[in-house]
């Protein structure tokens, strides 16, 4: 692997990344990526057992950006498939339907319970007219959405199991982003009219899905910029040399060598506090500092392989009640046929961590065992049924959104926008929560940015070649 000075330098071979690469391939430019895993995709990635095949949690793909939507369509071709989204939240030992169908949880919670729901949120309601009280934590954002007894019933208890901390110390960002633009009058009307919710991401009950897992996209946008450019996997970046606010070379490691890279433009997509924290020279001190108050909310997955042609007929199930461990169960066959063998099927469930935790530090036949027992405590199979089962750990899987992350994050970001040649993009590279369109969108505007600068720039070259020497183009 030689340098160059007209290539772009891509680090992290997720979505983003590799969007980036394959628009700047398309136009002609030197890519290359270099992902530390041994397979691309990040956290929308594939992973394969035999037979079995299982995503990190389950993707789907949905967007309203029609430019997106061809990307993707255009890249995939005949391996898309159209899936309808049948998600429900088991509670109080009964399930509930999700999104929210009023009848459902008038049953299940009994008339009382639904009247006091009303009744909180309406005086929510009148708060927000009367005085528009302050919102700055996803439990203030919530409560005035939804009402009090919505957020302890709904909301509290899963987001905290998600996030690992208490819902007023989590940022209104997240939420404010991630179900945007609903409330429970919407998410009433959108179940009494489908058409009201149709532009709610939340709300959307058809998706878009590769036939052999979503991780099949990402390996689509490796088998095209690899016709051009290059992509190395278990190539890990250790350092990144840098003077005048200009990025000098890249060190980077794989198991067969340790290398220098170069590139007249460098695309970040790796986490955010990673880039500071390898960058040399440091940062100033308050950088650092900064760096040092954002936090990931790290992943591990189990996946169970089973004797059953179907456990459940739904897409996603959430489990809130802190008294389950994990936080969320989807069945990759009811997402496509294709994810196991006949008469065979696999659940997969999330347990939401930091490294260092109970769950992270479990074995992985512990982590296994204690997943079949609670699955069988809650009637979805039984243990003679477990073919076999998979534990996959995901460091800095999510963007800890706690109150205050932004004015550190834009610390961050004003000292790095000095960089003439550094990009960052994606999710972890920007520390923002995106979802799977975002991150393309964040790589492909990258890449147009990129060749809007080079095309200017290559005029600007041409300019000077011709004018050399000649008064006539001494003109503005």
């Amino acid at each position: 692997m030689g340098t160059s000075d007209h290539k772009t330098t891509i680090l992290g071979g997720g979505l983003t990344g590799l969007s980036a690469a394959y628009l700047l391939s398309r136009a002609g430019k030197d890519v290359v990526v270099f992902e530390g895993d041994d397979t691309v995709g990040g956290l929308s990635k594939t992973i394969v057992r035999g037979e079995y095949r299982f995503d990190l949690g389950g993707h789907r793909f949905f967007t309203k950006n029609e430019k997106i939507n061809s990307f993707v369509s255009d890249l995939m071709g005949d391996e898309l498939i159209s899936v309808p989204r049948k998600s429900t939240i088991y509670m109080r030992n009964r399930y509930f339907d999700y999104p929210l169908k009023p009848f459902n949880a008038v049953s299940g919670l009994g008339f009382t319970t639904t009247a006091k729901i009303i009744a909180d949120y309406c005086t929510e309601r009148l708060k927000r007219f009367i005085s528009n009280p302050a919102t700055v934590s996803l439990e203030d954002w919530v409560v005035s959405n939804f009402g009090r007894t919505m957020f302890g019933i709904y909301f509290k208890e899963y987001t905290e199991k998600v996030w690992g901390i208490g819902c007023d110390r989590i940022s209104m960002d997240w939420v404010a982003q991630r179900i945007r633009g609903l409330s429970l009058s919407k998410a009433i009307k959108n179940a009494l009219f489908k058409s009201n919710g149709k532009d709610i991401p939340s709300l959307v009950d058809q998706f878009m899905y590769p036939k052999l897992g979503i991780g099949r996209i990402s390996d689509r946008l490796r088998e095209e910029i690899e016709r051009t450019g290059s992509v190395f996997t278990d190539t890990r970046v250790e350092r990144i040399n840098h003077s005048d606010y200009h990025i000098d070379s890249i060190q980077v490691s794989s198991h067969t060598r340790d290398r220098t890279e170069s590139g007249a433009e460098i695309i970040s997509t790796i986490p955010l506090t990673n880039l500071l924290n390898i960058m040399n020279p440091a940062p100033p001190d308050a950088v650092m500092s900064a760096v040092s108050k954002l936090r990931y909310r790290d992943l591990v997955v189990v996946g169970l392989m089973i004797n059953r042609e179907r456990v459940t007929d739904q897409t996603w199930i959430y489990i809130p009640e802190q008294k389950i461990p994990f936080g969320r169960i989807h069945e990759p066959k009811n997402w496509s046929t294709e994810m196991a063998p006949e008469g065979r099927t696999l659940l997969v469930i999330e347990y939401f961590s930091f490294i260092g935790d109970r769950f992270w530090n479990e074995t992985d036949k512990r982590l296994a065992d204690m997943t079949v027992k609670n699955l069988e405590h809650l009637g979805f199979l039984n243990n003679d049924e477990i073919i076999d089962s998979m534990v996959v750990r995901v460091p800095r899987a999510y963007p800890l959104f706690e109150v205050g992350y932004r004015e550190h994050s834009d610390v961050l970001y004003d000292y790095l926008k000095n960089f003439r040649n550094l990009h960052i993009a994606g999710r972890n590279g920007m520390f923002r929560y995106y979802n799977m369109d975002h991150a393309i969108a964040s790589g492909m505007e990258t890449a147009e940015e990129i060749v809007r600068k080079n095309t200017v720039a290559e005029k600007d070259d041409r300019k000077k070649y011709v004018c050399a020497g000649s008064e006539a183009c001494d003109v503005h």
